[in-house]
């Protein structure tokens, strides 16, 4: 690993005038469980690195039904998994951040990492999408606000700036009778990488016993997330029964776009995407069933 400069900044303006001072020669970090991995293998060679973890607005979580959540970028996956809120509002997001790595990793590693990280594969990712989830950024030039599936622009790249940072994750309330999951496939038992991963987030009207809103997001199956628009739509007002979820569920292969590599073949990939948008609005559907009116 070559010689890099250490900045620690303690709030967003100073981290900002860091992130705008340097440019391209700097890169903010959260965890930095794939950045020092990236660094001491030459695959990224910052000059300066950023810290982001004192700065206390990245590492809130902030909850109410009405408002919804604002979820802090470098918020430690662990802390997502042992916050009471994020398990009974948003079971699937926090299934995901703890599918990051080992309980040690988990200790370090953000959803905002995950995400900036731009890997088609990435746990969170259609977690995110499932909730609607936007991400605020913030440079020089003010903040503007990005949907989750808009962030990634291809592997390892996203529509941060040089001297953007990501602040936090806006997530609206969930509504009445909804609730969200998220699965993947993996070679191993467990801290492996997605071969597919998808999520789902449904809301039902259980007077009607129909889906009146649905939302699914794939992963590892195209060179970015994807939001599955068409399969979503194909829940909408529908009662969820089996034939609605496999309309949805062929729906989502045809939005994939997977390629052949060493974990995977494309056409198992393919199967891989019918059998866990199956699972998932399924298991989504259920705890909407569960979920308390609010």
């Amino acid at each position: 690993m070559h010689a890099i400069n250490y900045e620690s900044p303690s709030t967003l303006d100073q981290a900002v005038k860091f992130m705008a001072a340097h440019g391209e020669k700097a890169r903010a970090m959260s965890g930095g469980s794939d950045l020092i991995i990236q660094m001491r293998a030459a695959v990224r060679r910052p000059e300066y690195v950023v810290d982001l973890k004192k700065i206390p607005e990245l590492r809130q979580i902030s909850f109410s039904v009405q408002h919804g959540l604002k979820l802090g970028a470098a918020v430690p996956a662990i802390e997502i998994h042992e916050n009471a809120d994020m398990r009974k509002y948003y079971p699937g997001l926090t299934e995901a951040a703890h599918l990051i790595g080992s309980l040690q990793i988990q200790s370090r590693a953000s959803v905002g990492g995950n995400l900036c990280n731009g890997s088609p594969a990435a746990d969170t990712i259609p977690a995110l999408i499932a909730v609607g989830a936007k991400c605020r950024v913030l440079g020089p030039k003010g903040e503007r606000i990005v949907a989750a599936e808009d962030f990634c622009t291809g592997p390892g790249r996203t529509v941060l700036a040089p001297d953007e940072i990501l602040v936090e994750f806006q997530i609206p309330g969930p509504a009445p009778h909804s609730s969200d999951a998220y699965q993947r496939f993996i070679p191993r038992n467990e801290m492996d990488i997605a071969v597919v991963g998808v999520g789902a987030s449904i809301t039902l009207d259980l007077g009607e016993d129909r889906c009146t809103a649905a939302r699914i997001g794939l992963g590892a199956v195209g060179p970015t997330p994807i939001f599955a628009k068409e399969a979503s739509a194909a829940l909408v007002g529908k009662k969820l029964d089996a034939g609605t979820i496999e309309k949805a569920a062929q729906a989502a292969i045809a939005a994939s776009s997977p390629i052949d590599d060493m974990r995977g073949t494309a056409e198992f990939r393919r199967h891989l995407v019918g059998v866990l948008t199956r699972r998932v609005v399924t298991l989504a559907a259920e705890r909407a069933r569960m979920a308390t009116s609010r």
